[in-house]
């Protein structure tokens, strides 16, 4: 099953450098969902190609500008292409309040429901629940309300092994059986265990994404053991004192979050724009945290 993010921006605050602030898209299973939704994202969407009538969920992280500001102009070009099937938004409460209050003003009436689905900073929350995995909500230590967002895969179905089945000539009615992991009774009474007529599935995925916060210890157990940590990176360590005033974390912070809650691979992002090269925020993390990358634009990251 497909699993993997690119990324559609990666700055702070503003644009610059070519780093556009943040955006991610999520291909789980060729569903795509969106991560935040800064200003030029929809610029950011057509350059990299993804489309934005696959789009039916949407995650705001927390309600600074440059994770939001570019939400309002893609409704309404989705409302312009003649989108008419419901749209679920997943933010704090206030987003919908926001977006309201634009349409109201620019006399617009949507031709597709939005279905808001509010996020809450004083516990964990699954707020989707589909096929192919659970959204849970990660309560984070910003200057206002925000979560980060725990992307799981479900456990898959054992697969069949089609010369086995084939030889035994097993009824097809024993598949749904099978793939559940049960053991298969012949006509004669001969048991032939699963494991020699079925492979195990993959390993679930996750993917944690960890929007502006704090370095703070609570949230670590609810990551443990990621694929993949997506975590902001916004300054240099020795810019310690203005990330904690700010409310944001290092990269140096960043690694040691990943080492500390097992993660299989780091994803820096969110830099400041006083970098105008960004190989120092990946060495600093890289030193406590070695299979580091940057959140580059355009790239796509396979979770495995």
């Amino acid at each position: 099953m497909k699993f993997e993010v690119t990324i559609l921006g990666s700055s702070s605050a503003t644009p610059i450098y070519n780093r556009n602030p943040s955006a991610q898209a999520l291909n789980i299973n060729e569903r795509l969902y969106l991560v935040d939704c800064a200003e030029g994202t929809q610029q950011q969407m057509l350059h990299f190609g993804i489309k934005a009538s696959r789009i039916d969920h949407i995650f705001i992280s927390h309600l600074h500008g440059d994770h939001y500001l570019g939400l309002v102009g893609l409704l309404s070009s989705m409302h312009l292409n003649g989108r008419t099937k419901s749209l679920a938004i997943f933010a704090p409460p206030h987003l919908k309040e926001i977006v309201n209050l634009q349409l109201k003003y620019s006399e617009t009436t949507l031709q597709y429901q939005i279905n808001y689905v509010d996020t809450h900073t004083d516990k964990p929350e699954i707020i989707l629940d589909n096929q192919d995995i659970t959204v849970e909500t990660i309560p984070l230590d910003h200057r206002i309300a925000c979560t980060g967002f725990l992307f799981r895969q479900k456990k898959r179905n054992r697969k069949l092994i089609k010369e086995k089945i084939e030889e035994l000539n097993i009824p097809i009615e024993y598949y749904t059986a099978l793939k559940k992991g049960v053991d298969y009774t012949a006509n004669d009474g001969t048991v032939y265990k699963n494991e020699t007529l079925t492979t195990s599935p993959e390993e679930p995925k996750s993917y944690a994404y960890c929007s502006d916060t704090l370095y703070n210890e609570k949230y670590f157990e609810q990551i443990s053991n990621v694929s993949l940590l997506y975590h902001e990176s916004t300054f240099l360590n020795d810019m310690l004192e203005r990330a904690q005033t700010t409310f944001h974390t290092t990269a140096l912070q960043a690694g040691q979050v990943a080492l500390k809650t097992g993660a299989h691979r780091l994803l820096l992002g969110h830099f400041s724009a006083r970098y105008k090269t960004l190989n120092e925020i990946l060495e600093e993390a890289q030193s406590v945290f070695p299979d580091t990358e940057l959140a580059v634009e355009g790239k796509t990251f396979i979770i495995e």
